[in-house]
């Protein structure tokens, strides 16, 4: 069996190419995510941009503007009940994704078209098209570039939002920015993993690389190379075993978790275990 055999073929290419961009996206997203506390917050707006895709399919309008849309309501939309209510931020998210989840079943259900539930569940990134490509390689580099920019101030809104307030910066403007890039990535990666898998891909990189380090610019490289290294074997292993392509990408991310929980040096399992016997 020769291994480099999907090299051979532009869509495996084309799809290697567009999966680690992808990667290293939604990888430096899970690192401000998982200091932030904010990893439902990636499961809530991947579910909630169902809704606006069925309508922006109806209006006749991109479907990546109407999923943008309707993530970012999610998102604004779940801010603004745990401010003017008692209720807990987990227990409104999980409210809200849920409901405009259901809505944009019934309305998919009750719309006519060409559009497959499977790969707006399921990612396709063997099919995506040159125009879809192109987007995702602008956007995901516009996400990048905007997150290495304020990359400082996104880390301290995570680490001590007060501190941040006393020295002038714009807490909630920043906030929403996030919201505002988790959105647009999310948008990026649907196309490649889905809705129900794009949520691993926003919290698997930052939970391997918080487990190998305490220093946030180790956690970036950390999880970068573990989701670019993750995507590039699960392409691979699906041409071979003729499997979902998302799927392989997911699992061979959590085989890598499960590896960092058991054999980190500094917060693994056994790591942990032999440090306390050495003491």
């Amino acid at each position: 069996m020769d291994l480099f055999e999907p090299l051979r073929y532009p869509f495996m290419q084309d799809a290697l190419l567009v999966g680690c961009v992808i990667a290293a996206m939604c990888a430096v997203l899970s690192c401000f995510l998982i200091l932030k506390g904010w990893s439902l917050m990636g499961d809530a707006i991947s579910h909630a941009v169902l809704p606006g895709i069925v309508i922006a399919y109806l209006a006749g309008l991109p479907l990546a503007l109407g999923a943008f849309a309707s993530g970012l309501t999610c998102a604004i939309g779940t801010g603004f009940i745990k401010q003017h209510s008692r209720i807990k931020e987990d227990t409104v998210m999980g409210v809200v994704f849920t409901g405009m989840f259901a809505f944009g079943l019934v309305l998919f259900s009750r719309t006519h078209s060409d559009l497959h539930l499977d790969h707006i569940l399921f990612g396709n990134i063997l099919g995506i098209a040159r125009e879809q490509r192109i987007e995702s390689y602008l956007l995901g580099g516009g996400i990048l570039a905007i997150v290495a920019l304020l990359r400082r101030d996104f880390l301290l809104i995570c680490f001590d939002p007060a501190q941040a307030r006393v020295l002038g910066i714009r807490e909630r403007f920043l906030n929403y920015l996030l919201l505002s890039l988790l959105s647009l990535a999310i948008v990026v990666a649907l196309k490649a993993v889905g809705i129900i898998l794009v949520v691993a891909m926003l919290i698997a990189p930052g939970c391997i690389a918080h487990l190998w380090t305490d220093r946030f610019d180790r956690m970036l490289m950390i999880a970068t190379a573990s989701a670019v290294g993750s995507t590039v074997t699960g392409i691979f292993i699906s041409f071979h075993i003729e499997g979902s392509t998302g799927a392989c990408i997911v699992l061979t991310q959590a085989l890598v978790f499960t590896a960092s929980l058991l054999f980190a040096p500094k917060y693994g399992i056994y790591g942990v275990a032999r440090r306390r016997g050495g003491a």
